[in-house]
C-alpha cells in the first residue's frame, strides 16, 4: 500500500524515521529514532542486510524495503510445512497461538493445511507512538491492522487533492452506529495517531475477551459498528510532518503560505492542498463563515480558515460527508487539537442528551465543557451533523499547547480520551439524563 523511497547516509525524514523504526523492532539499533540517517543508523542497516542476505551496501532501496516492511506492518506470510502449529509458529515469531488464531479465523488449528499461505502477527504493536503519524505511518498501519484482525473492514471512502487514499475503518457488528473522525486539520495530525491506536487496543481487548476502560470488548463488538476515518486531511499532514518536502504540490504549497506570511509555513498549515480548510466546508451555516473568515481577511486559498468557493468543494470534505450519508450515526466525534474542551452544540437542532454525554465526557477526560465561540461556530462538521440529523455530534479539542502538538505528549492525550472513545460507543446511559 505505502510508497516507500531510496534512502541514503545523510537523509532526514520522515521516511528515515520509518526505516529505523523497522530496524529496532527488529532487533539492530538504529541508535534515537530522529528521522536522521546517520552512522549509527548506517551500521544497524547493514547488519540488517547482512542478516537478511542483502547487499550490504548500506542504502535502503526496494528489496531492503521489502525485508524491512514487515517490521512496520507488525505481520509476515508464511507457507505451512508439516508439523507446523500455532503455538510453534507463535514461539517462531515472537507471537501468541491466540493472535496467530485470530489471523488466521478460517483455519482449523488441527488440521492446518501444508502449502497455505497464512497471516503470522510479530511480537509488537502496529500502531507506533515514536514517530511522526504520516499518511505512510497510516497507510502501513492499517495493512497490518486488516491482516491481523480479519474481522476489521478496511475501505477508501474517497481521495484527497493529491489523489491519497482517505482511509476508513471499522470494527464490530452491531446495530448502533457511531463515527469518529481525525486530522481536518493538518496540524492536528497526532488526533490520527490517537484513533487509530484507540483501534488497536480495542482488537486486543476483543481477541483476548477482555475489557477496555472496564467495558467488555465483545459486548461492545455486538452492539456497535464503530467507524473510523482517521486522517480525513493526509496531503496537508504530509506537509506538516516533512512527508511532501519537494516537488510541484510543495511548491504550490510555498506560494499559498507566501500571501499569509503571519502563518508560520508549514508548521501553521491547517489546510488541504489546494488551501482550503476542510471543517469549514460543511453545508451548515457555510455562508455565515464565509462572511466572518472573510471579514477576517481569509479571502484565498490559506494555510488556514479559508472556506472554499463552494460546500464541499474539497474532496475530502466531500468523502466525509458521503460516508456519513451512507450509513446511520447515532453519534459522532471530530478531533482537533488543541485545549482541553468539548464542543457539544449547533443551534436549536442540538438534541437533549448532547450535554449530558459532553459532561460525562467531561468527568472521563478533564476537558471543560465549553460554547464553540461565534467566529468559529459554522460549518464544522460537527455543526452539520447535528443540523443535518439532529443527534449528538461533538468536536473534542485534545491536549493542550501549541500546534502540532509533540509526540511526548501524546500518552496523556491517549488516557485522556480513552474513556470517550469507549462511552461513544456506548452511547447515552439512564443515568447520565
Amino acid at each position: 500500500m505505502a510508497t516507500l523511497p531510496t534512502l541514503r547516509p545523510g537523509d532526514a525524514s520522515p521516511f528515515v524515521e520509518l526505516m529505523q523504526l523497522a530496524l529496532s523492532r527488529a532487533g539492530y539499533d538504529p541508535g534515537a529514532i530522529d528521522g536522521v540517517f546517520g552512522r549509527r543508523t548506517r551500521a544497524a542497516l547493514l547488519s540488517f542486510q547482512r542478516a537478511f542476505g542483502l547487499a550490504p551496501d548500506g542504502v535502503a532501496g526496494p528489496l531492503t524495503w521489502r525485508a524491512l516492511t514487515p517490521y512496520l506492518t507488525g505481520f509476515v506470510t508464511h507457507t505451512l510445512k508439516g508439523g507446523d502449529t500455532f503455538y510453534r509458529l507463535a514461539e517462531r515469531y515472537g507471537a501468541t497461538a491466540s493472535a496467530v488464531a485470530a489471523a488466521n479465523p478460517a483455519l482449523t488449528p488441527q488440521n492446518l493445511p501444508v502449502g497455505e499461505k497464512i497471516t503470522i502477527p510479530l511480537g509488537f504493536r502496529v500502531v507506533p507512538e515514536n514517530v511522526a503519524f504520516t499518511p505512510t505511518a497510516l497507510s502501513l498501519c492499517c495493512e497490518g491492522l486488516a491482516a491481523r484482525y480479519p474481522f476489521l473492514s478496511l475501505t477508501t471512502a474517497g481521495r484527497s487533492v493529491l489523489g491519497r487514499p482517505l482511509y476508513a475503518l471499522s470494527f464490530g457488528k452491531g446495530q448502533r452506529e457511531v463515527f469518529y473522525n481525525g486530522a481536518h486539520h493538518a496540524n492536528e495530525w497526532i488526533t490520527a495517531l490517537l484513533l487509530v491506536s484507540f483501534l488497536e487496543s480495542l482488537c486486543e481487548a476483543y481477541i483476548a475477551g477482555g475489557t477496555i476502560v472496564g467495558e467488555n470488548a465483545e459486548t461492545l463488538f455486538d452492539a456497535c459498528t464503530l467507524y473510523l476515518m482517521p486522517m480525513v486531511n493526509p496531503d496537508g499532514v504530509a506537509l506538516v510532518t516533512g512527508e511532501l518536502a519537494s516537488g510541484d504540490a510543495y511548491r504550490r504549497a510555498v506560494a499559498i503560505s507566501a500571501d499569509y506570511p503571519a502563518v508560520p509555513f508549514p508548521r501553521g498549515w491547517k489546510a488541504n492542498l489546494a488551501g482550503t480548510d476542510p471543517n469549514l466546508q460543511y453545508p451548515a451555516g457555510w455562508e455565515e463563515a464565509r462572511r466572518l473568515k472573510f471579514a477576517a481577511g481569509w479571502v484565498s486559498p490559506a494555510p488556514r480558515d479559508y472556506v472554499g468557493p463552494s460546500p464541499l468543494s474539497a474532496p475530502e470534505s466531500r468523502a466525509v460527508f458521503d460516508l456519513t450519508r451512507a450509513h446511520d450515526f447515532a453519534l459522532t466525534i471530530s478531533y482537533h487539537t488543541q485545549g482541553g474542551v468539548i464542543y457539544w452544540r449547533y443551534g436549536d437542532r442540538t438534541p437533549e442528551e448532547s450535554l449530558p454525554l459532553a459532561r460525562e465526557f467531561a468527568r472521563l477526560s478533564g476537558y471543560e465543557v465549553a460554547e464553540v465561540p461565534y467566529e468559529s461556530g459554522f460549518a464544522g462538521y460537527k455543526d452539520w451533523f447535528i443540523d443535518a440529523y439532529g443527534r449528538p455530534g461533538f468536536t473534542i479539542e485534545a491536549g493542550q499547547g501549541l500546534n502540532p502538538l509533540p509526540l511526548s505528549d501524546f500518552p496523556a492525550i491517549y488516557r485522556e480520551n480513552e474513556g470517550i472513545l469507549v462511552q461513544g460507543m456506548r452511547g447515552i446511559d439512564k443515568n447520565m439524563i
